[in-house]
């Protein structure tokens, strides 16, 4: 009787993880493709050398349905290593915290955390506590978090605040190389994107030789609204789901990693990309949706302090960024639908139920349209 209810403490401790857990076909495995480029080996943001995610779900009881998800450009002291970065604003209504600096000085200095819109202040803490316990920062008087964030109120007990700095910690804790888990996960627990289930999902292209080598990884928190479109189907319209049919609204965080050696200036540019791909979602920007995208490149690190009064790097010229610009786009468009694919379905304590992306339904369309053979 001891060790059956032992058994019972420990599947309910880990039920949380065992729900949240995807076993799913990815739309390339149905045959779905998008865009000419080839994938990394992952099909991941993590196919960037040295780019790592960690991710905390919190699921409890039928109320709270959120999380973190942490995404570290390269294993060193991110403040003392900066990296080059960019952020595009495509529609402003969003609590993205640290963008002014980035802004301002075109580097990025701490990890990138994703979660819910009430959870920002505590993730920035959270941040902060990380970034100053770091070896080679005790005289560090001044870092900027970089935190973004999608609204998941509809599934989640917002205004009950469930995430902690320890939650947070802990996704940074956890980054990971290697496949990243798609869906209800992390900071895509309780997300809605085109009136179905929304998450965390994620994409790469891998550049030729011939066009530089290089890899683009995306990662996106899809929590929008729109007219959905797959590989270039009206699936939303087929299936009677569309913004202004119905109320969808909502957010996007698109995350781009590269080791393209680009600076701020065309990091800028390669984000502006990645918003195109989200367009050929169907995707449409509304008034209430907070769309950013951050960008980042891992191919210079800036060092916070140097004995020289110049940094000297090569850099990719304008002219040979466009394969990187079409990887953004590609990239970013798959990793949206690769969440919608990903999701489950979802419902809250008092009734309200969002449905997951009715896959079999969406890839038989597809086939009749011709894009699946």
């Amino acid at each position: 009787m001891k060790t059956a209810f032992c058994v019972f403490l420990i599947v309910l401790f880990f039920m949380p993880f065992m729900v949240s857990a995807q076993s799913t076909k990815r739309p390339r495995d149905y045959g779905i493709r998008f865009g000419v480029l080839p994938t990394g080996a992952l099909n991941a943001i993590t196919d960037v050398p040295g780019v790592r995610v960690g991710q905390v779900t919190l699921l409890e009881g039928q109320r709270v349905r959120t999380g973190v998800t942490a995404i570290l450009p390269h294993e060193g002291n991110l403040f003392q290593q900066k990296c080059q970065a960019a952020i595009y604003v495509g529609n402003g209504f969003g609590k993205l915290a640290g963008y002014t600096q980035v802004e301002e000085l075109g580097t990025l200095e701490t990890p990138i955390v994703l979660t819910n819109t009430l959870g920002v202040p505590t993730a920035a803490d959270a941040v902060i506590d990380y970034t100053l316990a770091q070896p080679g920062n005790e005289q560090v008087r001044s870092l900027n978090p970089v935190v973004g964030e999608t609204n998941d109120g509809g599934l989640n007990d917002i205004r009950s605040r469930p995430v902690t700095k320890q939650h947070v910690l802990e996704a940074i804790r956890q980054a990971r190389t290697g496949a990243v888990e798609e869906g209800n996960v992390g900071a895509g627990t309780g997300t809605v994107c085109f009136g179905f289930k929304g998450g965390i999902g994620t994409a790469s292209r891998k550049l030729p030789v011939s066009l530089g080598g290089y890899t683009v990884g995306v990662l996106v928190q899809t929590n929008f609204g729109g007219v959905l479109q797959i590989a270039g189907v009206p699936v939303g319209v087929e299936l009677g789901k569309f913004s202004f049919k119905e109320k969808l609204d909502g957010s996007c965080m698109m995350v781009v990693l590269t080791d393209a050696p680009l600076d701020a200036r065309n990091l800028k540019r390669l984000a502006k990309r990645a918003f195109m791909g989200l367009a050929r979602t169907g995707g449409m920007a509304s008034n209430g949706s907070g769309d950013y995208v951050i960008a980042v490149s891992t191919a210079n690190r800036i060092p916070n302090s140097s004995k020289s009064t110049v940094d000297e790097m090569k850099l990719l010229r304008n002219d040979d960024a466009s394969p990187c610009f079409l990887a953004a786009i590609e990239a970013t468009e798959e990793a949206i639908i690769n969440s919608l694919f990903a999701a489950r379905s979802m419902t809250t304590a008092n009734g309200y139920e969002v449905g997951q992306l009715p896959v079999e339904k969406v890839v038989e369309l597809l086939r009749k349209a011709g894009q699946i053979k």
